[in-house]
């Protein structure tokens, strides 16, 4: 199998950001979106190549990466990419990786397993911030608590949001908080639970939120009940609590791309120096059917500057060493829970 691999969507915040990182580390992608107008400037900045191509067709996007051996997708909401990418790699025999935090594509990925073991690549979605450390701290738990029935994860953030990510928070209100009770993913209400955590940086008010662990660390674990939450003033809880209210609204087509197009206009990602500033503590507990409990913690850098070197920790993995079957796979399953103490600016998860 060939190395040659493309990063879809390097115009996007979090994808020139790996683009340009990966040339730091000597990398050579192939550097791909809907436009090449929007792709070449960074291309030749850079010394890369660049193509361009539209998920409209399946026959186009798998004639477009024929021939590289893997495609890290940085174009968001991955609610619209992710499947028709996931389908063309099947079908050219590329590995698939992707840095969503969305649940439903989760859940898609592990479909399509299958259809992946038969082609012999790997489906990883999430190999960012969404889910690499929260993934690997579920890991961690479930092998200190082989038995646990109940799995807590959450982290305590500062990163502020980029334009993709803001896009995909609000299709995830119009959908509602996700949680999984016994083996199944459940739609409640916004801020459906409401507790104190301390994440490692002072017990804080925390509240379930719909993250990707929902669907990644059962998969992982087999932990059949999960939440996930995240920390919040009270005024902040009471406002999600209150958005249950608009959240039929929200789910009309219009009001959608009303408010994409604001964020479009308005939101831009952190720069370098605000995520220096700006680390992430990462929180878990595991309870089993006697009521005993494990606790994890572990301090990683920003979400997006974990999302840069993690995914790039992944792609060069799997060129490297690729697991002998195919299929769908969460990044603890591909690289074991100690991934995230690899990365630059993480410490060690510390259970108690």
């Amino acid at each position: 199998m060939t190395t040659s691999w493309i990063i879809y969507g390097a115009n996007g915040y979090t994808g020139e950001l790996i683009a340009r990182e990966a040339v730091k580390q000597g990398l050579t992608p192939t550097l791909a979106g809907r436009s090449l107008e929007k792709i070449q400037p960074l291309a030749q900045e850079l010394g890369l190549n660049a193509i361009s191509f539209t998920l409209d067709s399946s026959a186009a996007i798998t004639k477009a990466i024929q021939g590289h051996s893997l495609v890290l997708n940085c174009a968001g909401p991955f609610s619209a990419t992710a499947e028709p990418m996931m389908q063309a790699c099947i079908k050219a025999g590329a590995h698939y990786l992707d840095i969503t935090g969305e649940i439903a594509v989760f859940e898609r990925a592990q479909q399509l397993s299958e259809q992946a073991k038969v082609a012999n690549i790997v489906l990883c979605p999430g190999v960012g911030f969404d889910v690499i450390p929260t993934d690997c701290v579920a890991a961690a738990l479930k092998e200190a608590l082989p038995d646990a029935t109940h799995l807590a994860l959450g982290f305590d953030s500062r990163s502020g949001f980029s334009p993709g990510t803001a896009k995909t928070s609000i299709e995830g209100m119009a959908q509602g908080g996700k949680v999984r009770i016994n083996g199944k993913i459940q739609t409640v209400p916004l801020a459906y639970k409401v507790r104190k955590i301390d994440f490692g940086d002072g017990e804080k008010s925390a509240m379930t939120i719909p993250w990707g662990d929902v669907s990644t660390a059962y998969h992982s674990t087999g932990i059949p009940n999960v939440e996930v939450y995240l920390p919040g003033s009270p005024r902040f809880i009471r406002s999600a609590k209150r958005a249950n209210l608009i959240r039929p609204v929200l789910k009309i087509g219009f009001i959608q791309n009303l408010i994409k197009n604001r964020i479009a206009k308005t939101v831009k990602g952190p720069d370098e120096a605000q995520r220096a500033k700006m680390p992430t503590y990462v929180w878990g507990e595991a309870t089993n059917a006697k009521g005993e409990t494990k606790t994890a913690r572990i301090k990683t850098a920003n979400g997006y500057s974990l999302t840069i070197v993690g995914a790039l920790t992944v792609a060069q993995h799997l060129l490297q060493h690729a697991p002998e079957t195919g299929g769908a796979y969460t990044p603890s399953l591909l690289m074991g829970k100690t991934l995230v103490e690899q990365l630059p600016e993480s410490g060690v998860i510390q259970i108690n």
